[in-house]
């Protein structure tokens, strides 16, 4: 990436990271005004219904005292003094059913709405109070109820609800700016504490993936997590982890590359020289010697793998095997050639123990299981050659057992050499870190396994063994189709 590029994706993450905040920041402020909605609409209701129970208490207090002081009609200065202390163009007392007048205007409007206090519902009275907030300021109101709980003593009032809208108003303007600055004030709380708790830490983990991006072999780009206090801090430890095993499999991979491309240097001319040798063995293998003719055809043999090897040499570069032709092989002659070539390069006092069925056959391909137990069986002969050269007490025996059980042949390579230590039985099957000897690539047991696995089988470290080491290897023969059993029936 240039540095242009560069620069331009580091932009956009710093957007994207403002934006983040950016919508944090005004979903807080929609959702508390939503909370401050929901709680404005009965508050509302709540507020009309208050305004109006205090005219009503109000007149009935000044009703009541008026009704007991005098029974006699009032003269209109004094109603109208009640009227306007009350706000309300008339004041009527129903009281053991009987009806009185106590105070009224003239001229008195025509009603268009009556409202019984007594009877609203929550749901009536959040419409009546959007009602008149929407559309009231000139209607006539007529209110009654009961004063003081007494359910005999009903005060009747009629006066205008503009009063009562401009009271409404000014309710909802004070809550709506009250909410307003709850919201900013939570909204800005929120939005500084989740950015320090989480805006900050994302950064950081974003600009250090870049970073590493940029350069994942560098080891001043891993993370250094902070303290595991919360979910965020424990992403950073995993991070680190994976950037670490990341940087572990670049160098193992480029290890592989280099050794890929030294090997495709070796093998141009290796190919060469083994047919060379290829041609020479082949007059050798005209001389009338029993030794030579006895030697010849495994030299022979050895030689025809090696070039075939070469040919194939960069299939595990490629982390992959050619796909077995499987056929029924005589699994005791490969053992007695496996054997006969770990002894010719092997210590001589080294013990090959063959305990394998002259009838045994396993339905493989012979050179790819070939190359497993040859594998198996040079990795415990080497064993003996690498700390314990000089052991003359030490017992040096290599077991190659196998059996058929059903479909299955279960083979056996066992030794009776120091084991693996801890560190290769942590990464058996893994090449460069799977190898039990100084030195040792780890190869010969990951290219066994990759091969086990192509027919099907599976390879495994008996980890009962006390003495030596044990790999035990299940070869399951191929399925046949229902139309070849039934033609060889």
């Amino acid at each position: 990436m240039s540095n242009v590029e560069t620069e331009q994706a580091t932009h956009r993450s710093w957007l994207g990271a403002r934006s983040f905040s950016s919508k944090l920041l005004w979903l807080t402020i929609l959702f508390v005004m939503i909370a401050e909605v929901l709680i404005f609409v009965p508050s509302v209701a709540n507020t009309r219904i208050r305004w109006l129970e205090d005219r009503l208490n109000t007149a009935g207090a000044a009703a009541v005292v008026i009704e007991g002081v005098n029974e006699m009609e009032l003269p209109q200065a004094i109603q109208d003094d009640t009227l306007m202390a009350t706000g309300t163009k008339a004041i009527a007392l129903r009281k053991d059913g009987m009806f009185r007048m106590i105070a009224s205007v003239d001229d008195l409007p025509m009603v268009t709405h009556q409202y019984y206090l007594a009877s609203i519902t929550p749901l009536r009275a959040v419409i009546d109070a959007f009602d008149t907030i929407l559309f009231g300021g000139d209607r006539i109101m007529r209110v009654y109820g009961p004063v003081g709980g007494d359910p005999d003593m009903i005060i009747d009032l009629v006066l205008e609800d503009a009063p009562l809208r401009h009271a409404m108003l000014i309710y909802g303007r004070n809550v709506f700016l009250l909410s307003v600055l709850i919201s900013v004030i939570t909204a800005g709380l929120m939005f500084f504490s989740i950015n320090r708790m989480l805006i900050r830490p994302v950064k950081r983990v974003t600009e250090n993936m870049q970073a590493f991006s940029e350069d994942p072999e560098n080891p001043a780009n891993i993370i250094v997590p902070g303290p595991p206090v919360d979910e965020l801090a424990a992403a950073e430890g995993h991070l680190a982890q994976m950037q670490t095993r990341l940087q572990q499999t670049l160098k193992e991979q480029r290890h592989l590359a280099d050794l890929g491309l030294a090997v495709s240097k070796i093998n141009h001319d290796m190919r060469n020289i083994l047919t060379s040798a290829q041609l020479m063995s082949d007059r050798l293998s005209m001389v009338d010697d029993p030794l030579v003719k006895r030697f010849a055809p495994k030299l022979l043999r050895t030689i025809d793998r090696a070039v075939g090897y070469s040919s194939e040499v960069m299939a595990y570069g490629k982390a992959r095997e050619a796909q077995p032709q499987r056929r029924f092989i005589n699994l005791a002659a490969l053992a007695e050639e496996v054997r006969d070539i770990v002894v010719e390069e092997s210590d001589p006092r080294i013990e090959i123990v063959l305990d394998v069925d002259d009838a045994l056959e396993v339905e493989a391909d012979s050179e790819q299981m070939f190359r497993v137990i040859y594998n198996l069986v040079r990795n415990a002969a080497q064993a003996f050659e690498t700390d314990h050269a000089d052991d003359t007490a030490l017992v040096r025996r290599i077991t190659l057992s196998a059996q058929r059980s059903g479909s299955v042949v279960e083979i056996r390579v066992a030794d009776t050499g120091p084991g693996l230590p801890a560190k290769a039985r942590e990464n058996l099957f893994k090449p460069f870190r799977g190898s039990a000897r100084s030195g040792g690539t780890g190869l010969g047991l990951a290219i066994a396994r990759e091969l086990v696995l192509a027919h099907g089988g599976s390879i495994s470290l008996d980890d009962t063994v006390i003495r030596g080491a044990a790999f035990q290897i299940e070869l399951p023969d191929q399925p046949v189709p229902l139309d070849t059993f039934r033609a060889r029936a």
